[in-house]
């Protein structure tokens, strides 16, 4: 039997697998949903395109083999036909006859037959490889004529029962071969060409969908970044576009649909950002108005504090002066109503300091000396302070410091503690206690503040460190103060970094607290000597420059009771005279800051510092406005706020005796 061919099996070097694209940059440019709508379609196209090309080639190559094998056969049985007479009678020439004859047919190129008596008659060229060369073969039987023949040999059997030889052609393959090789590479290129038109179309399909969806992307991407004049350009059926198939037809409709929606929708964007801009220019405009007007009336209030601070400070100053000179000539009847005169004068003297405090750090002038401060000297210095005050209140002082010490500035850190300490004693009532602790917190020292008193509600806790607001002061009592401390504690701790916090609730007492930063005990410096007690001020030279002549008169004759020797002008042009005088010469400098006819104190403080350089040159000034601080602050001036307390001045003056 002659084995029949497989099944036609493309190479794998000729199965497409992704076509190339037309344009080289088709593919990147359409994209992910492009490369997906060409996958989509030229997979199943090309499946679809194999499988058919697949199937008529088997079917040809099947035709072929059944054709080719059909010949050969049919030679074989038209040989073995014609020779059995010939055969059974042992006629070798009729046989080779009959041989040639088949071979000038042009079927088979050899030709053999043959029985089992010896007889071999064979025609055709035996050059052939046998490789190329197909056998068929026939048996040789008599006919049914053969029966009758009266001279059939003895023992002859009837025709059909059994063969008397074999007839055996062979059939050249080359051409066969040829026609396979032919049939297959047809249809490999049908395959390649139902692929190219396959990917060709999908290509155009999926061009015609992605391109459009780009163009709503682009939008979208636009309207997403805020430009929403940004519109899509994708056309409908009718618009001018090159005729499309009926599916891509419909999803250009589908497509320009979706396109109109989102220029709907960026229409509207449009208009509701247009109208957001506009409610925000005109909310914008009223807010910059109000922060204006806002910035116009803190303008006019600094103005106003650093004005009526000025003005208050001048009949203070020479007020304060004046009473501390009456007190001691002051009669047993008259020294009742100077007391009362000079508390009522140290009260508005509190009440300008605190405005001063607030001035200052408005100002920006207070820059801390950040240093390592022992807590046991702060505590000793507080307990000091307000000992005499705890003691008349019956309120008993306790101070635990655990020998710590923090990075802070001392004068800042003692004003905001002193402070604290101040309205625990007051807040806590006959018989009560006021701890101030210190405890380690990681890298940090936590000082508290506690008190046992009536506490604070929480409704008053997120505003007691505004400016002027008391819980329960409402007569504005000022032996209770005026709301200002814990203001400028928040904002003194502000300035070292920290904050003021609390915990309090009603009957269970109130805790203040701020936490700095930790350091060295070995770190802290050891106080410094206590300075002796200043010498008498007999002698000493001062010179008085103020356009106040009520002033000048308190000056003159707080300062004649102090043994000094005095001299006053209303005029800095007088003064900066007086100190050139050669035969002039003075211990102390004390000038107002602001004097008649547009005259600056400063002028007359540098003319000292220059013709007079070891005068000690001191600035008295009512002046508390932020642009006067930082001046000042700028210039190193020594500065003394109006009013000043006569105790203060005789320090100060004590220091230049001193030295």
């Amino acid at each position: 039997m002659i084995a029949r061919p497989h099944a036609l099996a493309v190479p794998a070097a000729a199965r497409p697998t992704d076509p190339p694209a037309a344009d080289g940059h088709a593919l990147v440019v359409g994209g992910s949903l492009q490369r997906d709508l060409l996958r989509l379609g030229v997979v199943p196209c090309a499946a679809v395109a194999l499988a058919l090309t697949g199937w008529f080639t088997h079917s040809r190559l099947d035709t072929l083999e059944a054709a080719f094998n059909a010949e050969g056969e049919a030679v074989a049985r038209q040989v073995a036909a014609m020779s059995d007479l010939s055969l059974y009678a042992g006629d070798l020439p009729a046989l080779q006859n009959v041989a040639n004859a088949a071979l000038r047919g042009g079927q088979v190129t050899r030709v053999e037959i043959s029985n089992s008596a010896g007889v071999y008659v064979t025609a055709g060229a035996t050059t052939a490889p046998m490789g190329q060369l197909r056998m068929f073969t026939a048996p040789v039987q008599l006919r049914e004529a053969s029966r009758a023949t009266p001279f059939a040999p003895e023992g002859s059997t009837t025709a059909g029962e059994k063969p008397i030889g074999l007839v055996q052609t062979f059939r050249d393959t080359t051409d066969y071969a040829r026609e396979r090789t032919r049939s297959l590479m047809a249809g490999i290129g049908i395959a390649m060409i139902a692929l190219i038109a396959a990917w060709a179309w999908v290509r155009h399909t999926a061009r015609s969908v992605a391109q459009p969806l780009r163009r709503i992307s682009r939008t979208v991407a636009a309207l997403e970044a805020g430009q929403f004049d940004a519109r899509c350009s994708v056309l409908g059926r009718g618009g001018g576009e090159a005729p499309a198939a009926e599916g891509t037809r419909r999803t250009q409709h589908e497509l320009a649909s979706l396109a109109h929606d989102i220029n709907r929708l960026a229409e509207r964007l449009q208009r509701n950002r247009q109208q957001s801009e506009e409610q925000v220019r005109k909310a914008t405009a009223v807010a910059l108005q109000r922060m204006a007007e806002a910035e116009q009336a803190a303008l006019s209030r600094a103005r106003f504090l650093a004005a009526a601070s000025h003005d208050l400070r001048q009949p203070l100053h020479a007020m304060g002066l004046f009473i501390d000179g009456l007190l001691p000539t002051a009669t047993e009847a008259q020294r009742p109503a100077v007391l009362r005169l000079q508390e009522g004068a140290e009260f508005m003297g509190v009440l300008l300091d605190d405005l001063l405090e607030i001035s200052r750090l408005d100002a920006q002038v207070l820059t801390p000396a950040i240093g390592s401060l022992s807590l046991a000297q702060l505590f000793d210095a507080l307990g000091a302070q307000h000992a005499a005050r705890a003691a008349a209140a019956n309120v008993r002082l306790v101070w635990r410091d655990r020998g710590l010490a923090v990075q802070s500035d001392p004068a800042l850190l003692q004003r905001i503690v002193g402070n604290l300490v101040g309205n625990a004693i007051t807040h806590s009532g006959p018989d009560g206690t006021v701890l101030v602790a210190a405890r380690r917190r990681g890298g940090k020292v936590r000082i508290e503040v506690r008190d046992n008193g009536v506490g604070i509600a929480p409704i008053h806790q997120a505003r007691i460190f505004e400016e002027f607001y008391q819980v329960a002061n409402t007569e504005r009592d000022r032996r209770q103060g005026f709301g200002l401390g814990l203001a400028i504690c928040a904002r003194i701790a502000a300035l070292l970094g920290t904050r003021v916090g609390l915990r309090s609730a009603l009957q269970a007492g109130s805790t203040f607290f701020l936490e700095l930063p930790a350091a060295d005990p070995r770190d802290v410096q050891p106080p410094a000597a206590e300075a002796v007690a200043s010498s008498p001020l007999a002698g000493l030279r001062c010179l008085v420059v103020d356009d106040d002549p009520a002033i000048l008169d308190a000056s003159r004759v707080l300062l004649m009771q102090w043994d000094c020797e005095v001299e006053c002008t209303d005029s800095g042009t007088e003064a900066i005279r007086r100190l050139a005088d050669p035969d002039a010469r003075f211990d102390v400098l004390l000038c107002d800051l602001q004097l008649a006819d547009a005259e600056d104190g400063m002028e007359v403080i540098d003319a000292a510092r220059r013709l007079q350089p070891d005068a000690l040159a001191v600035l008295v000034s009512g002046a508390t406005g932020p642009e006067t601080l930082q001046r000042l602050r700028q210039r190193g001036v020594t500065l003394l706020t109006k009013p000043v307390a006569p105790a203060k001045l005789r320090a100060l003056l004590s220091t230049k005796r001193l030295k």
